[in-house]
């Protein structure tokens, strides 16, 4: 089985030189193909972390990779004061897969990004400034996401953040419906929150923020940053709740591992002053050429039905583990949490040790992301490695 092994010159070179804002697993990563990475040492690992959601198509898709290089070699840049073949093809495109009426798309870089310009927009449509969150949510690091995102840990160091957001409980309908008024400008939230558990949303819970922003003149804004693209067994997690939101995030995946975000667009959205918002690397046509091909991938290959297949059995497993360090296993296509009874830390060192690669998503759930072309097989020895940890740890 893999063992961790110190890359001295790889790690004390980027240790002396990165910012040191990240915390470091003792594993030097230097090789990617489908669910597998390696480490400098020749050894393999099944991917689990999925570049945090980035990688639903897995590593160095030979699809992807062609898109890059192609692209590469006619045309890298090109900012939007411009039009762009490939851009605008991929904006079609994007938006004939998007549900309901989201045709029209904000190209970025990232989710903090998407959910940046999801903010700044929905309070220049309705001329109102608050926006009504949910406690456990996480929509980013920039000042306005994080506004929107709860957990101290994250708000603490860089208080004061943006006025007038407001947290209340997620899939508490009182809750929701006494915090959305006149004065809303947006209700922001995930279908699945990830970092705050990996909990599904209600549906009467997505239903009735629909319900209320229709009744208010607010908007409804979906966090599907980490769930869009395949990730919950629907090309979009809002397709499991019958809604459409006014305007959606999305980012991680939506590249096939480029950096790229989108902020999709409905009707009830604008209109939009020139030059109010912008971004000089947002829809460069690399990204855009490699966002096409992600798409065209996760049609063709039926990636989406085959997360929900999976995602099905990885739960039905994992539900069945006889283990009593598992308190519940939650989430959505091949977005797995397993809540434990025990901090999460040591449990993700030991599968490193036996060759699986996972998250955490707060102190005591383990997060599975595996790439949506993972193997039946890989997915049962992820399990299987799973079972052995906790067999471990319940006898100390």
């Amino acid at each position: 089985m893999p063992t961790t092994t110190l890359s001295s010159t790889t790690q004390t070179l980027e240790s002396t030189h990165t910012s040191g804002v990240y915390p470091k697993r003792d594993l030097t990563i230097v090789r990617g193909q489908g669910a597998y990475l390696w480490d400098d040492q020749g050894r393999r690992y099944i991917d689990c972390v999925g570049g945090q959601g980035a990688a639903n198509l897995g590593h160095s898709h030979p699809a992807i990779v062609e898109a890059i290089e192609r692209q590469a070699r006619t045309l890298i840049s090109c900012p939007e004061i411009f039009y762009n073949d490939v851009r605008a093809q991929y904006l079609a495109e994007l938006t004939a897969a998007a549900p309901g009426d989201l045709n029209r798309a904000f190209l970025s870089n990232s989710g903090t990004e998407a959910i940046e310009a999801a903010l700044k927009f929905a309070r220049v449509s309705t001329g109102r400034r608050e926006i009504v969150a949910a406690m456990r949510g996480f929509h980013g690091r920039t000042m306005g996401a994080l506004s929107a995102t709860w957990n101290k840990k994250y708000r603490g160091p860089f208080l004061p953040l943006v006025p007038d957001f407001t947290h209340i409980p997620y899939n508490d309908l009182a809750a929701l419906e006494a915090a959305v008024s006149d004065a809303t400008a947006a209700v922001l939230l995930e279908p699945v929150q990830g970092e705050g558990g990996v909990r599904p949303a209600d549906a009467a819970f997505l239903q009735k923020a629909r319900e209320l922003c229709d009744a208010h003149g607010a908007l409804l804004i979906l966090d599907e940053v980490q769930t869009g693209f395949g990730r919950t067994g629907r090309l979009f997690a809002s397709e499991h709740y019958g809604i459409t939101p006014d305007i959606m995030a999305l980012a991680k995946s939506i590249a096939g591992g480029l950096p790229m975000g989108a902020t999709l667009l409905g009707p009830r959205v604008g209109p939009l002053p020139r030059m109010s918002h912008g971004s000089t690397f947002g829809g460069n046509p690399l990204s855009a050429a490699a966002a096409r091909a992600t798409l065209r991938v996760l049609q063709e290959e039926n990636l989406v039905e085959r997360a929900a297949h999976l995602g099905a059995l990885l739960q039905t497993r994992l539900s069945a583990l006889p283990s009593p360090l598992i308190r519940e296993v939650r989430g959505l296509g091949l977005l797995i949490g397993i809540d434990l009874k025990i901090k999460v830390g040591p449990v993700l060192r030991a599968l490193q040790e036996r060759g699986v690669l996972a998250l955490p998503a707060g102190a005591t759930v383990l997060r599975l992301l595996p790439p949506l072309v993972i193997s039946e097989a890989d997915l049962e020895y992820v399990v299987d490695a799973i079972q052995a940890v906790l067999a471990e740890m319940s006898q100390t």
